[in-house]
Order: structure tokens, then C-alpha cells, then sequence
């Protein structure tokens, strides 16, 4: 029975495993000190299913724990804890090894910020999106939404409803099971021209953010005779700064192709494109650049068209590095695990993922993001008594561009006096009223990671 027990304990036809599974409460995910999980008593043969507060707001962390359909999200990466079965929650891990002996369940408690949770809730308001938020200086996750959301409540149990709600919410064509944060990725539209701005100046194609860049308008993309436009006038040879801050496609589409395919790939990749790997613990969908393109297709992917594609935590991740001076921190989510008896088990501790770009040229990028904010498409995510930078953008999709756009912001907040970002936002908007502009996204998305950023600055000063 000792040597067979792994088989034993991974037979489908064994039910002693589902009884003894839901025999017990299961144990918490937290946010804050508060628990936003639960376990309610069935008196039946699975005697504990699972219950959620505030259900629809936190389900893009926790996932869900169905006696039905197994777990996703953290529900699903934590298990162990949750349940009991981790030999981390063990006195001696060892021997409960050996006997599978349960422990009682550990709780987990989560990074986030509930009131910034619930400002890119209610900003979003239903509509399709989702909005990351990051601590620049710790990669701790401040905010993780996805709308439309679902109750996970209503797989928890078993029987023919919960089936019902399985297919309907499955079925479902605006996918409210889907998390658009972390398993979505969007074309990023013109908040990628960070990633080309910070190419450009590590690479040295750009000395002086304020010099002529020679760039036509329209700009016709190389080897092709298409040209391409701006919804905007002045863009003609205009500076880089002022480029960015009203948001020009041709000089930074004709800053991508100088800069070349090699040097764009890697900062991408220096920001976190092409990551395969990235678990905050869930897994993290990559996030692309195409390492193979002509040099028409690098100048598309500059401006976030092409193949360019990025989940919102992406984005996030690239206005979090640039608002702590250019060091990338891993993004996660877990804080730490704590036993039933309050004694910490597991604590993470933050890591440097990249160093992204210099702190030089982090200082030029953060002067480029401000500008949007003080003075260019992003006013609307001005906080007093704050500096904040970010970057408009709107996506355009579809067989002739003709798809809903994509509404976005990326930006970082920091108070006066400090040197380092307390927070950093991304927010897309699957938004039918955007309008085929740049503002588009100032309008539909800054107010939402205003508010964020304004719930981070709020809070007291974590101990």
C-alpha cells in the first residue's frame, strides 16, 4: 500500500480520494486580511464545496474550485496548500510523505490591493477589458481584473446545475471565463512606442529627444508602396517628444525600421516579449514579437501592428519598468502561505526579471511618458499631487481594421519628491465607441488607471 499509494491516490475510480478531498474545509485565499473564499457544508457525501466573496471581482485571481471541474488559477496552482496535501504545511514533510497523511489545510494570501481592485472594477463596469496593476519596485501584483467576470461559486458543487451554468458560461460569446489579464493578448497599438522609444536610445539612433527626425508624412513602409498616415497633423520630421506625446505612427514606424529587426527584438524581449515561461504562479500567455519580419513588417510591429501582441500585465510590466528606473521586477502574486496555525510556510521574495534599459535612458522615457500626461493624449490621467506618465494608444483588428478597437492606457504614478513609481497600470477597453484615434485610448482607458493609481497612492505605507 506504501509503495502503490501514488497509483492508488491517482485512480479515477477511486472515490475514497473525492471523499477525502472535500471532508474538511478548504483553506483561504486572502486579500488583505480578509478572506474572499470559504467553505459551506453540503451535509452530503462531498461534505465541504467551496464559496466566494465578492465572487465576479476576484475570480481573475482565484480561479475556481469546482467538485465538478477541478480548479483553475490560483485555486488550481495552490491546491496543495489549500487542501491540505502540500508536505510544506507538514511537521515532518518527509514522513507525511510516506503515509499521505493529511495536514489541515494553509491559506494563501494574495498581494492584492483590494481598493485598487475595486476601482478597475468599477471602471471597466462591464464593459470587455481587463487592467494589471504592479508595485514598480517589488513586482508585487496590485490589481488583476478581467471583465466581464463570473461568480466561481457557481461551479463549486456538483449536479445537473452546475453543469447548466459550466456550459452556459462556456458558451457564453463575450468568454466571461476567460482572464484577459494574464491569458489574453491584444495588439498594442501605440502604447508599444515605449518598447521603440527605449530601443531607439539604447541603441543610439536617438541622442536628443527634442532634434528634427527627418521622418516624411505619410511615410511610405519600406519595400512596399503603401504609405502610412496619421490621424494628426505636425508629425512631419517632428522631435521624438513630441512624436510621442501626440502619438505620430510614421516616426516611430520609420524609428522601428532604422533602429532594425536584431535591436527591437531584444528589447522586447529585455521588457518581456517571447516569455514562455513567466508563472505569477498561473501562467502568464506570451506575449509576442516576431524574431523574423521585413523591414515593412518592423516598422508595423513598432507602432503595435503586425503581429505584435501583449496581454495587459505585459504592459504593465513595460510602465513598471520604466518607473523603477529601468529594472524589471518578476510580477507576482502570491505574498506568502501561512499553516493553520498562523506560522508562514512559503514567503516570496522579490527578484529582478530584467534589466530592462539603463537608468539613462529610463530617465528619457519617463520624461516622454509625462509629456502624454501633462501635455499630449493622456491628460485625463493627471493626479494632483502626483507625476504621472503614460502612453495612449488604440488598436485597430480585423479584416480591414474594421473590428471593435482596443482602448488603451499604460502609465505609472509616483508621489512628488520620489524618485520611484508606487504603481504602475495597464487598461484595455475592447471599447465600440473608441473613436479610430490615438485620444481614444486617453478617453476610455486613462480614467480607469487614474483611478487605480489613485486607490495605490491612497493606502497607508504597507509595515
Amino acid at each position: 500500500m506504501v509503495v502503490e499509494s501514488g497509483t492508488y491516490a491517482k485512480d479515477p475510480a477511486n472515490r475514497r480520494i473525492a471523499i477525502a478531498r472535500y471532508d474538511r474545509p478548504r483553506g483561504g485565499i486572502l486579500v488583505g486580511a480578509r478572506p474572499v473564499t470559504g467553505s459551506r457544508d453540503t451535509g452530503g457525501q462531498l461534505a465541504y464545496t467551496r464559496t466566494y466573496r465578492d465572487g465576479p471581482l476576484y475570480a481573475p485571481v482565484t480561479g475556481f474550485a469546482s467538485q465538478t471541474y477541478g480548479t483553475s488559477l490560483l485555486e488550481g496552482t495552490e491546491d496543495g496548500l489549500l487542501a491540505g496535501t502540500s508536505p510544506q504545511l507538514a511537521s515532518v514533510p518527509l514522513w507525511s510523505e510516506i503515509t499521505r497523511d493529511r495536514q489541515r489545510p494553509g491559506d494563501v494570501h494574495t498581494t492584492i490591493d483590494a481598493a485598487a481592485q475595486q476601482a478597475a472594477y468599477a471602471g471597466l463596469a462591464g464593459r470587455r477589458g481587463a487592467v494589471a496593476a504592479l508595485d514598480p519596485a517589488t513586482g508585487r501584483i496590485l490589481a488583476l481584473v478581467s471583465s466581464p467576470s463570473y461568480d466561481p461559486g457557481l461551479l463549486a458543487g456538483t449536479g445537473p446545475e452546475v453543469a447548466e451554468q459550466w456550459r452556459r458560461l462556456n458558451d457564453d460569446p463575450a468568454q466571461p471565463m476567460l482572464d484577459r489579464a494574464i491569458r489574453q493578448t491584444y495588439p498594442p497599438g501605440s502604447t508599444f512606442k515605449v518598447v521603440t522609444a527605449a530601443a531607439a536610445l539604447e541603441s543610439g539612433a536617438v541622442t536628443d529627444l527634442g532634434a528634427p527626425t527627418r521622418s516624411p508624412d505619410p511615410y511610405r513602409l519600406p519595400g512596399t508602396t503603401w504609405s502610412l498616415t496619421n490621424e494628426g497633423r505636425g508629425c512631419a520630421d517632428a522631435s521624438v517628444l513630441d512624436a510621442f506625446r501626440v502619438s505620430c505612427n510614421t516616426v516611430f514606424a520609420k524609428l522601428g525600421a532604422d533602429v532594425g529587426l536584431a535591436a527591437m527584438v531584444r528589447q522586447a524581449e529585455a521588457f518581456g516579449f517571447n516569455d514562455t515561461r513567466l508563472r505569477i504562479p498561473p501562467g502568464v500567455a506570451k506575449s509576442n514579437f516576431d524574431r523574423t519580419m521585413s523591414p515593412d513588417q518592423v516598422a508595423l510591429s513598432s507602432i503595435g501592428q503586425f503581429d505584435t501582441t501583449a496581454t495587459p500585465l505585459q504592459m504593465a510590466m513595460v510602465a513598471a519598468a520604466v518607473g523603477n528606473g529601468g529594472e524589471l521586477m518578476r510580477p507576482y502574486l502570491v505574498d506568502r502561505v501561512t499553516n493553520h496555525g498562523g506560522a508562514v510556510v512559503q514567503h516570496t521574495r522579490p527578484q529582478p526579471l530584467h534589466r530592462a534599459v539603463s537608468q539613462g535612458t529610463a530617465a528619457r522615457l519617463r520624461q516622454l511618458m509625462e509629456a502624454v500626461v501633462s501635455d499630449g493624449t493622456g491628460t485625463n490621467a493627471a493626479i494632483p499631487g502626483a507625476v504621472v506618465g503614460g502612453k495612449t494608444g488604440t488598436a485597430q483588428h480585423g479584416v480591414g481594421n474594421k473590428g471593435t478597437p482596443y482602448a488603451w492606457f499604460i502609465s505609472y504614478a509616483r508621489p512628488l519628491g520620489s524618485s520611484r513609481a508606487s504603481v504602475a497600470v495597464a487598461v484595455v477597453v475592447e471599447d465600440a465607441e473608441a473613436a479610430r484615434a490615438d485620444i481614444s485610448g486617453g478617453g476610455s482607458a486613462a480614467p480607469i488607471a487614474r483611478a487605480v493609481m489613485q486607490a495605490v497612492l491612497a493606502a497607508p505605507p504597507r509595515p
